[in-house]
């Protein structure tokens, strides 16, 4: 009897293996390319490019590198990866409907003759170049779906990742036959815009990582909104000539008279005031004549998120006696009046209207406003109309801030368009590239505020210590891309493809690193007590471990990735060995003789941080991590408080 009933097995499993077999779709068989790349005629610059890395990464992969083919090819193959909707794919896809009908809509799905990575493409020929205050950007596009489709079909179903920016942080796996059985994938990102992730890849290429926020799908979004405070160049351009545009001051003044207060980038401004609308509005206009493709405005508050705001009748007309209680200053004055958030949304109502008015063919232009400061808290009646967007300084993010975090649940009662823009101001070292993780944070962070209908995320403040933060990072990436994938199994992919053998001691090692960070961050802990003997001694001895495991049994790029770690942790250490210097110096009252010592200490210790940076790379943020730099203060000999 078991005889017939393992013949009966063997006969389904040779039955469902040679199924299996006539379905699948091979692109590359035994190190030969089967299938070219069928791109769509006159596709933009940007996708152009994406089927140039696809042809790249198919060939690192196995050795063969498909032929590019732009347009319907004639004959067409009998096997051939579309990239991107072409109107013959109706009869080569008959089951696949090509109406992409939310933002960012991505397809990637296979037959057994054909593969198509396609997504929701949107762009105007005519403004594909824009010009923005850094210079001229080309291949602008409204929506690049089909890019994002295709660094998906590298992440996924090639196998290919980036954990970090640089060589070093790339993983592809070595195939010589590339197949699929039939399958199909559908996805369209919840946050809209992602670009502001990691912000600084957006606003400073000295940092480099501009090519791995793309293949993360962070770069290319379809929604930018206005994070900072966009009223901070007025006081320069319309202060002499419309003082009422600024808030009336307790004295009698606009803005503080000739000397702004508190400042003239962080002056307020009086919102109420109609001819402010209308200046806003003419700089709109002007801002889509440079840039037609831009849908967001900024109606945010000037910094200094306390002080200066107006008090003339009309502005505290706007505000609710209701409202929570916040201490403000004005120039000798300091007392306590209630929140802005219904003043804040008022405004950005009244802007919101006024541009529909302007502009009645650009349904899609929002107003962006800021919750932030004293406009934080939720308002008490107001309501934001439907194209003003919210967006939130709630940083509960590495921080235990629960209030934030219900704020931003409150919020999310009264607008269909929020955003979520955490400050990392988390202790713990992280704005000076120490180690500091929390990867399970993200996952329950980012599952938080997409369960609550944020569609954009911009963290402010994440300078790029890879060597100390890459886990935490990783997650921030992948978990922006699709807020409800499974999380802890891309982290252990995430330990398990950059580490191989040494996996378990450098998850070990990062576990290490996690509970310090929380011991500092979470239970108030001084840095010095946590980074202890006893800290180093069991993160050395974890990362010693991974490094012997990984020249035993791995391959050099193990080894390497590795040694990038250890340059977070090393730093850390140098770091902590410069404080007896520094407590020398200020318990001498600076001393010449303590403070030349400190001094050449810290040279020393500096031309060997430069060291470990030269021989790795991104490892560290360089323009944020110099001597003098003000991010380094209690660490420096030359930076005092």
């Amino acid at each position: 009897m078991k005889k017939v009933i393992f013949a009966v097995i063997l006969f389904v499993c040779m039955t469902f293996s040679v199924s299996s077999q006539a379905e699948m779709l091979e692109i590359v068989k035994d190190g030969e390319t089967l299938a070219p790349i069928v791109l769509f005629e006159n596709a933009p610059p940007k996708t152009a490019r994406a089927v140039r890395e696809l042809a790249e990464y198919i060939e690192k992969t196995s050795g063969a590198r498909p032929e590019v083919i732009e347009g319907v090819p004639d004959p067409i193959p009998e096997t051939a990866i579309w990239v991107g909707y072409q109107p013959v794919m109706d009869d080569l896809f008959p089951d696949l409907v090509f109406d992409f009908e939310h933002h960012e809509e991505i397809l990637i799905a296979a037959n057994g003759s054909h593969l198509v990575i396609a997504g929701r493409d949107r762009w105007n020929p005519e403004h594909m170049t824009i010009s923005i205050r850094r210079g001229e950007v080309h291949g602008v596009q409204m929506e690049y779906g089909t890019v994002n489709a295709v660094y998906t079909f590298l992440q996924d179903h090639l196998g290919v990742r980036w954990f970090w920016p640089g060589e070093s942080g790339e993983d592809v796996l070595e195939k010589a036959t590339i197949a699929f059985e039939p399958f199909e994938y559908r996805h369209h990102p919840q946050f809209r815009s992602r670009a502001g992730v990691f912000a600084i890849y957006t606003i400073s290429r000295r940092l480099r990582g501009h090519e791995w926020a793309r293949y993360q799908r962070l770069q290319l979004d379809s929604l930018s909104f206005q994070a900072g405070h966009p009223f901070s160049n007025w006081w320069e351009r319309y202060h002499e000539t419309h003082p009422e545009f600024f808030a009336l001051q307790p004295d009698g003044s606009r803005g503080g008279g000739e000397k702004p207060y508190p400042g003239a980038h962080t002056v307020k401004m009086c919102k109420s005031n109609p001819d402010l609308w209308e200046q806003w509005l003419d700089n709109v206009e002007e801002a889509l004549e440079r840039t037609p493709n831009r849908l967001s405005f900024g109606a945010n508050a000037s910094d200094s998120w306390r002080s200066g705001y107006c008090i003339c009748e009309d502005c505290l007309a706007w505000d609710h006696p209701e409202g929570e209680k916040f201490t403000y200053n004005w120039e000798g004055i300091g007392q306590k009046y209630v929140a802005m958030s219904d003043r804040q949304i008022t405004f950005a109502n009244t802007l919101a209207r006024k541009l529909r008015e302007r502009f009645p063919e650009r349904d899609d232009l929002l107003v962006s406003a800021m919750a932030y400061g004293v406009s934080r808290t939720p308002p008490v009646e107001a309501v934001a109309d439907d194209n003003v967007l919210v967006s939130g300084v709630w940083s509960f993010h590495k921080q235990p801030n629960e209030e934030h975090r219900e704020w931003l649940v409150e919020w999310s009662k009264v607008t269909d368009q929020l955003a979520w823009r955490p400050n990392m101001s988390s202790r713990a070292g992280w704005h000076n590239n120490m180690p500091n993780i929390s990867p399970r944070s993200v996952i329950e962070d980012m599952r938080f505020v997409a369960d609550h209908g944020v569609i954009g995320v911009f963290i402010d403040q994440f300078y790029g210590g890879w060597a100390g933060q890459g886990p935490h990072c990783y997650m921030l990436a992948q978990m922006a891309w699709n807020p409800y994938a499974d999380g802890e199994a891309i982290l252990e992919d995430y330990y398990q493809r950059a580490f191989g053998p040494a996996a378990g001691p450098m998850r070990a090692y990062w576990e290490i690193i996690e509970q310090a960070a929380d011991q500092i961050v979470f239970e108030g802990q001084a840095e010095r007590e946590v980074w202890n003997e006893e800290f180093f001694e069991n993160a050395y001895a974890a990362i010693d471990q991974a490094t012997a495991e990984a020249e035993a049994e791995g391959t050099p790029a193990h080894v390497e990735r590795i040694g990038f770690v250890r340059v977070g942790l090393e730093y850390l250490r140098l770091m902590q060995e410069m404080q007896p210097f520094i407590d020398r110096v200020r318990e001498t009252d600076q001393d010449a003789e303590a403070m030349a010592a400190a001094q050449a200490q810290w040279d020393e210790t500096w031309e060997k941080i430069r060291q470990m940076m030269r021989e790795h790379p991104l490892s560290l943020a360089p323009f944020y991590v110099m001597p003098g730099s003000s991010r380094l203060q209690k660490y420096s000999p030359d930076q005092f408080d």
